[in-house]
């Protein structure tokens, strides 16, 4: 009797918890705690404040913390029916990491740590943004492209930086006098900061110098940065059709769903083809007798006479 009604109590917990969590007002009501703890954390920032009101900042602190505990406790009540659902959404697991990370003594007494999971609550906003969270996804789904994209830039950018290096390491030092320093000039030409500053310099060495920084711009600034915005872009209109498919999960409405049919008893049944098979000997009878009088044979069949 208990095993049957632990389940029943586990069901009717995560529902109710559900329905509060799900509440606009909910969500609205835990935006606004994120928010003033970001203000919170900014006030710290300033000396004059936290020497005046140092204990009521660390109040505050205390409040906020056991407010977001609260919030975490409620959303595990929420899958309570369903835990592994909860562990599967890395939106939960973010929360429960920085909320957790609070209570641990190696966080607590590290100043620094302290502060940044602090930070890392203002990020949790994110979660209330529809559209801010699309974008942390593509951003996520981007990666492989930005990784693909990085191991051509940086061989684009040491292709260059060494033929820079080869021509123009006497004559400019400052700036090609080491690998290194070639490939941080080429990186700031990207931006196409202090590009004409390198052309002109360029230009004093050697006329044929405009091929190469003409050719860099090309490649790196205008191929690689459109390339990298189309990556993201890909990844973008990705996570869009993901949240859209989450919002509005299809459903096959044209479908009826099937009606279980439960089965009629045995003597219930021959009963009732028994009265099928009258009512269809009755039906015979009335047609027989209402056929023309050439008819002899079966019903809708007609024997000439």
């Amino acid at each position: 009797m208990r095993e049957a009604r632990t389940p029943r109590l586990t069901t009717r917990l995560a529902g109710r918890a559900s329905r509060a969590v799900d509440s606009p007002h909910f969500t609205r009501a835990v935006f606004v705690l994120i928010a003033a703890n970001a203000v919170l954390l900014g006030a710290e920032t300033y000396s004059g404040v936290v020497a005046a009101w140092l204990p009521l900042l660390k109040t505050a602190e205390y409040l906020f913390l056991a407010a977001f505990t609260a919030e975490i406790l409620l959303r595990l009540a929420a899958h309570a029916d369903r835990p592994a659902a909860f562990f599967r959404d890395p939106w939960n697991l973010f929360d429960l990491a920085v909320v957790t990370g609070a209570f641990l003594p190696f966080f607590r007494e590290n100043t620094t740590v302290l502060r940044l999971l602090r930070l890392a609550r203002v990020l949790r906003a994110a979660r209330f943004l529809p559209q801010l969270r699309v974008v942390i996804v593509a951003v996520g789904k981007s990666l492989p492209g930005t990784l693909s994209f990085l191991l051509v830039g940086g061989l684009l950018l040491y292709a260059y930086a060494m033929v820079g290096w080869t021509f123009f390491a006497d004559d400019d030092p400052e700036h090609f006098g080491s690998l290194g320093r070639a490939a941080l000039t080429l990186f700031l030409l990207i931006t196409l900061d202090g590009l004409g500053d390198a052309v002109r310099t360029g230009l004093e060495i050697s006329r044929w110098t405009i091929v190469y920084f003409a050719s860099f711009v090309l490649f790196g600034s205008f191929l690689l940065v459109n390339l990298l915005i189309g990556v993201v872009i890909g990844s973008l209109d990705e996570a869009r059709r993901e949240a859209e498919a989450d919002r509005e999960p299809s459903r096959p409405h044209s479908v009826p769903a099937a009606v279980p049919v439960e089965p009629l008893p045995l003597p219930l049944l021959r009963a009732r083809i028994a009265a099928a098979r009258t009512a269809l000997d009755e039906a015979e009878r009335a047609l027989t007798q209402a056929a023309p009088a050439g008819a002899t044979g079966p019903p809708g069949e007609r024997v000439a006479g």
